[in-house]
């Protein structure tokens, strides 16, 4: 088997995958720039089994690496790492014919199998279509998003009807963007209809337009928005809460193709894609009779789901401070920076509103919080306050750590471990009904130890002690 060709100015990655596929008993050879591999390549070098190359480097880039490759072997797989996890980055890879894309800091374990998978399997033609790179500002380090982006490269040539799934505030309007900027409807319109915001009776008009005379007030004829997204794409946001006789009606079209005018007889084609939206679980509103299930199916040919922000809160720096910089251009300011004890707090709220909540923030702290470097204590009251979730304790300990050396510094050590100590002994006391002997016994330390701490601690809720057992250490 030929050798795998990695190909990074940093050192340090092409060591770390050297010697991961060395365990594999996979052949490997480092390069530390593209234009000496392009230079081997075109000497007559027999080409490898595959490339793995980052995008950003001095000399040729990753992507004109792999345009090079995609001339002389369009079969040779070949893997873009990047460190700029963002929708373009897997847009131009994608674009350049790519097996597919790793994002920057990967797991070497992942790596690994992304490259035994190139060695073994075919590529899609779906995969390696052209795409026209246009920004967007959708970013992701996240898995979750990562599988996103992949599903919007590998969409861009085809007209399918997508399902975004996600709740209210993840951005689902921005990705049927991204979608119809990534297709070949990109040069026709792209049209948007919130189903929920439109009153029943008005809403079959928006969507399929009227003839004159079709009801009191129609002086004139109008299309509506599947005639204005003729070539293009129509997004129905908030798909889910669309009144049961318009189900019907969206149905008939999807099913026909055609669609009439409120008061007409002729049947217009309907020629735009279509992209719907929900906050909804369609699933169960389905089984409630909520929602016609013969529709769901017609929606759900491809679904997208965006993940909520708490499940990629790894991604709350990286979008904190693109929006930190939007909202300073916006404003025509300085841009404010979010302190790392700032982010670790961030990084424990639940954030229900999710990325556009974040996004309303950064514009709240460029306008009001009073310096430059944004501390904890800078944060609106309610975020300040907020209760940790719950998935990680020390995450929790972390910012309540960071408020207490930032307000009572010297004392935050003999603070902390008092309350740690408090909230074990009163969940325990609690889950013992208040008996002291079980309660120490749970936590693993004697009972005269659990008296003496009860009373420094001046919980006040713990029972008396048992004048019977006193003195006897259990």
């Amino acid at each position: 088997m030929n050798p795998i060709w990695i190909i990074d100015d940093d050192r340090a990655i092409r060591w770390v995958l050297e010697k991961a596929l060395e365990r594999e008993d996979i052949a490997a050879r480092s390069f530390a720039s593209a234009t000496e591999a392009l230079e081997l390549l075109e000497a007559g070098t027999r080409p490898p089994q595959v490339i793995v190359s980052d995008i950003r480097m001095n000399g040729a880039s990753g992507l004109e690496l792999l345009a090079r490759v995609r001339e002389r072997f369009p079969q040779l797989p070949v893997i873009i790492m990047t460190a700029y996890s963002d929708l373009d980055s897997a847009v131009q890879a994608f674009q350049g014919g790519a097996f597919e894309y790793l994002p920057k800091p990967f797991d070497v374990d992942h790596a690994v199998a992304l490259i035994r998978r190139a060695l073994t399997e075919s590529r899609s033609p779906e995969d390696t279509e052209d795409l026209s790179a246009i920004t967007t500002e959708i970013l992701g380090q996240a898995p979750a998003m990562q599988e996103v982006f992949r599903a919007i490269g590998r969409l861009a040539q085809s007209s399918a009807t997508v399902l975004v799934t996600g709740e209210s505030g993840t951005g689902k309007e921005l990705i049927a963007h991204a979608l119809h900027r990534h297709s070949p409807r990109r040069e026709a319109a792209f049209v948007a209809i919130n189903t929920a915001a439109i009153p029943r009776e008005l809403l079959e008009s928006e969507l399929f337009g009227h003839e004159r005379g079709a009801f009191t007030g129609a002086t004139a004829a109008r299309r509506g928005r599947f005639e204005e997204a003729a070539g293009g794409t129509l997004f129905l946001d908030e798909i889910g809460d669309m009144p049961p006789e318009m189900q019907t009606r969206l149905l008939r079209v999807l099913s026909d193709g055609n669609f009439y005018r409120v008061g007409g007889h002729a049947p217009i084609r309907a020629e735009a894609r279509v992209i719907a939206a929900t906050h909804q679980n369609l699933d169960e509103r389905v089984r409630a009779g909520l929602f016609r299930e013969d529709l769901f199916h017609r929606l759900n040919v491809i679904r997208l789901r965006l993940p909520a922000l708490r499940e990629r809160r790894e991604d709350i720096p990286l979008l904190a401070r693109h929006f930190l910089s939007v909202a300073a251009r916006d404003l025509a300011v300085e841009t404010k920076r979010l302190s790392d004890a700032a982010l670790r707090h961030l990084a424990t709220l639940e954030f229900p509103g999710n990325v556009r909540q974040l996004e309303n923030l950064c514009h709240w702290l460029t306008v009001m919080a009073p310096g430059q470097n944004v501390d904890v204590g800078d944060l609106p009251p309610e975020l300040r306050e907020a209760a940790p979730h719950a998935g990680d304790w020390r995450t929790a300990l972390a910012a309540a750590a960071d408020r207490l050396l930032g307000e009572a510094g010297g004392e935050a050590f003999d603070v902390l471990l008092r309350e740690f100590e408090r909230t074990l002994i009163e969940r325990a006391l609690a889950a013992t009904a208040g008996r002291r002997i079980e309660a120490a016994r749970l936590l693993g330390i004697g009972r005269n130890t659990l008296t003496r701490k009860i009373q420094e601690l001046g919980i006040k809720k713990a029972p008396p002690e048992d004048p019977r057992t006193a003195g006897v250490d259990g």
